[in-house]
This record gives C-alpha cells, sequence and structure tokens, in this order.
C-alpha cells in the first residue's frame, strides 16, 4: 500500500529545505551573498543656494522666541480667576485706571477678550490678536507683613 502524501506536508518540507538551505548558499565564496557596490550619491539640488547651518541655530524652536509687546492701548491684565475653560474671568485694568472683571467674549477699551491662559490673556481687536501676560514680580520681593 502506497503512502500518500498531502499537498501541506509536501510544501512544508519544500519550505524547511530552503529555510536550511539559504544561509549555507549565502555563505558560500564569490558574488552570492554579497551586495552590489553602491551608487554614487548625485550632488543636492541647489547645494549653492542652502542656508548657513549656523542660521538654522540661532532660529527659535517651537516658537519660544519672546512675544513681541502688546499695544499700549490693550488693557493691562491684572489676575485671572478661576478654572481655565470652565469659569474663568479676567481681572483687566482699562484705560481710565479702573479695574474690571471679563469673561471669553467681552470687550473692554475696544479689545475683546478672545481667550486665557494660565499666564496670560489674548485679546482681539478687528484682525489684530495680542498676548498680553500676567505681570511678573521680582523674585527677591517680599510681602510686607500685615498690621
Amino acid at each position: 500500500m502506497a503512502v500518500k502524501l498531502r499537498p501541506e506536508w509536501t510544501a512544508l518540507a519544500v519550505v524547511g529545505a530552503l529555510a536550511v538551505a539559504m544561509p549555507l548558499v549565502l555563505l558560500l565564496p564569490g558574488k552570492a551573498g554579497k551586495a552590489p557596490p553602491p551608487a554614487p550619491l548625485p550632488a543636492p539640488i541647489g547645494a549653492g543656494t542652502m542656508p548657513v547651518l549656523a542660521r538654522a541655530y540661532e532660529r527659535p524652536m517651537f516658537g519660544t522666541a519672546e512675544p513681541a509687546e502688546a499695544p499700549s492701548d490693550a488693557p493691562q491684565l491684572v489676575g485671572i480667576v478661576g478654572r481655565l475653560n470652565v469659569d474663568a474671568v479676567a481681572l483687566v485694568k482699562g484705560s481710565d485706571g479702573t479695574t474690571r472683571t471679563l469673561r471669553v467674549g467681552e470687550s473692554a477699551d475696544g479689545w475683546s477678550l478672545a481667550s486665557l491662559a494660565i499666564d496670560a490673556a489674548f485679546f482681539t481687536r478687528g484682525g489684530e490678536r495680542v498676548r498680553v501676560p500676567l505681570p511678573i514680580e521680582p523674585s527677591g520681593a517680599e510681602t510686607p507683613p500685615a498690621q
């Protein structure tokens, strides 16, 4: 009685034989297993017009440059009270010297409060958008004792 081989077993035997033979073929001396020499790289396009690398290091990364000064007529930010994106309001000093609270969307001196951040307020007027930071106290400043 003859044994019938199933096609799966035949395919498995062929693949196994190749797996064992391939490393031996690659290790034989000769051209088998040697990569062709790399082709020379062409010169980059516009190589003479590339900027000096030092200028790239001088640019700020991720927009970390100091922000531009806010216009003198923009409201001065005194403080931010509340939870951002929930119920925060900005305490601003207007041009007349009075301090008032503004919610996002409200206006003072022609400037509309667009959004609040943890350390600044963003105002818009027409197409102009400015960032007004919180005032920074000197690091050595101490609060006067209560009397």
